[in-house]
């Protein structure tokens, strides 16, 4: 009979355990799915911003489905090779013209962002809808906005400016990338 009630006890631990520990785990797969989809260092910037875990899970979610729900283009070939020429032009001019190069560069995020049919008008949400597709740029991309906002104060210095470039660039390929050629109109 005592080998019973140990049996019984020890089945009654195991299933409290379960039920204790059950949803930590669940918490934690759910976390490593958000690190794993927005990067680190979105992640933790979400939580962070948002105040906790679940609002800034939440918010990771409504951002891809916002994402998802546009009608997001690739650019045609001969789109692609238009920007592709205007990037070169901006490199080139950040030699003798650093600031007004830095300035194009972000314009030129926005102008092939907007033909690929993502909404443009407000940086936050520019941002986050690149955090969904891009996740490991997305950083470097608003590093680039406060270098370009520090430029308008002219309290950027050349090197600022430089990384500034950099992140640009790596976004700027990104988005000239293409997932399928787009035929030409004719």
């Amino acid at each position: 009979m005592s080998t019973m009630y140990i049996l019984v006890a020890a089945v009654v631990i195991v299933v409290i355990m379960g039920i204790i520990l059950g949803p930590i785990f669940a918490r934690r797969k759910r976390s490593d799915r958000f690190h794993d989809k927005f990067g680190a260092e979105e992640y933790d910037r979400t939580v962070e911003t948002a105040g906790n875990e679940k609002k800034a899970q939440k918010e990771l979610n409504e951002r891809q489905k916002h994402v998802e729900s546009l009608n997001i283009r690739p650019l045609s070939v001969k789109e692609r090779e238009r920007y592709q020429v205007d990037w070169t032009t901006v490199q080139g001019k950040f030699v003798d013209q650093p600031a007004e190069a830095t300035q194009e560069a972000d314009h030129l995020i926005m102008e092939v962002m907007a033909l690929r049919d993502y909404p443009v008008s407000d940086f936050d949400q520019r941002a986050a809808d690149i955090s969904v597709n891009y996740p490991a740029l997305v950083t470097n991309y608003r590093a680039a906005r406060e270098i370009a906002i520090k430029n308008k104060e002219h309290k950027a210095d050349t090197e600022d400016l430089r990384h500034a470039l950099i992140y640009y660039r790596s976004l700027f390929d990104e988005l000239l990338k293409a997932d399928t050629v787009v035929p030409e109109k004719n």
